[in-house]
């Protein structure tokens, strides 16, 4: 042990849940790079499985594992960056704990950033010679597709996968970039290619990407929300904040909703005007709770009918006043002459103010 090689490579695997794969995924390394002069750095997301305590025993095997677990922080892209933070290696390879990202690929990503042939060496998925034959999920495949057309159109980014989550650089390049990071979102190449002020140069190596090797996958629809997030932050983030465009998005599609509660209770039911805005608020803000368990919080989704309940009750109590002022003003507003639809609008958003402010400081601000 004491003969090995000085460290000269990182690999970085943010995981959620991944426990069976971290092992043979170990072993895999080694027979790319050899014994000596690399180390594993897992920066895990509180997983339910136990991955981080694996990690933790693989350790107390082999001091080139290290472990990160974070507790209330979550996100692919802000583990990585952490991990590469973590890392005394001049340069670091991210890339996932699941075996779809083949680690023979090391070698020669690590020989061309050396060598100075790139900044940055990308494992594509899309490039000649790449095969996605193993991953058979002809659905995400269009829709990665997608992803990268819309990346390169909004960032200028040219490469044949800006989505990748396999890549490697120098440790120093990458902190440069750090403070400017968003942290957003999924995929931390394209973060690192839009915030560069100065073109990287690439190398791309085709990606044989496989099946996954245990577990679920944690992809669902909800991650073309943090793909558009991260793309928002990187063009739009400096003029209005992330977070609150994410909420905003979210309070958008309330307002629908509100609105046709109202209508049917009150335009066309015949409703009292106050009874129908209480109701229309309840719906709304329903709404609101699920919509945002499931997309803008989803690694923290609430499952199973006591948690939801739960968390609905909590959302509504932490809103209530903003509800009571929302109704209140409305209220006094169509007493006074207001048109109803203008009534409501003006309702939402004083609720709306109030609900951002304390819902972001003690129902979800600790993450």
């Amino acid at each position: 042990m004491s003969g090995r090689a000085p460290l000269e490579l990182a690999i970085i695997l943010p995981t959620l849940n991944e426990r069976g794969n971290l092992a043979p995924l170990v072993d895999r390394i080694e027979a790319a790079l050899g014994e000596g002069g690399w180390e594993v750095v897992v920066v895990d997301d509180n997983s339910t499985d136990g991955t981080a305590e694996e990690a933790r025993a693989l350790a107390l095997k082999d001091p080139r594992i290290r472990v990160i677990e974070r507790i209330g922080r979550r996100g692919l892209a802000s583990a990585a960056i952490e991990g590469l933070c973590a890392t005394a290696a001049p340069y670091a390879a991210v890339m996932d704990a699941d075996h779809q990202h083949d680690p023979a690929l090391l070698p020669d990503m690590l020989t061309a950033v050396r060598e100075g042939h790139a900044d940055v060496a990308v494992a594509s998925r899309f490039v000649e010679g790449a095969d996605m034959s193993g991953w058979d999920a002809p659905e995400r495949e269009r829709l990665s597709g997608f992803a990268n057309r819309l990346a390169r159109r909004l960032t200028g980014v040219e490469l044949s996968d800006p989505m990748s989550g396999y890549f490697m650089l120098r440790t120093e390049s990458a902190r440069a970039l750090v403070p400017r990071l968003s942290g957003i979102g999924f995929k931390l190449l394209l973060d690192l290619f839009a915030t560069s002020r100065e073109p990287l140069r690439v190398r791309e190596f085709p990606l044989k990407f496989a099946a996954r090797r245990a577990g679920e996958s944690k992809l669902d629809r909800a991650i073309a929300f943090e793909f558009l997030a991260g793309l928002f932050d990187k063009t739009l983030g400096k003029f209005i904040p992330t977070r609150f465009a994410l909420f905003g998005t979210v309070g958008a599609a309330g307002v629908v909703v509100h609105m046709a509660v109202l209508w049917v209770l009150f335009a066309t039911l015949g409703a009292s005007f106050p009874a129908s805005q209480a109701v229309a608020v309840l719906v709304a803000m329903s709404f609101n709770f699920w919509l945002n368990n499931w997309l803008t919080y989803r690694d923290l989704r609430l499952k199973g009918a006591r948690a939801l309940l739960r968390g609905w009750a909590s959302f509504c109590l932490t809103c209530a006043v903003g509800a009571i002022a929302n109704v209140a003003v409305a209220s006094l507003l169509e007493e006074r002459g207001l048109v109803w639809f203008l009534a409501a609008a003006a309702g939402i958003l004083v609720g709306a103010v109030w609900n951002y402010a304390l819902s972001s400081r003690f129902v979800w601000g600790r993450f």
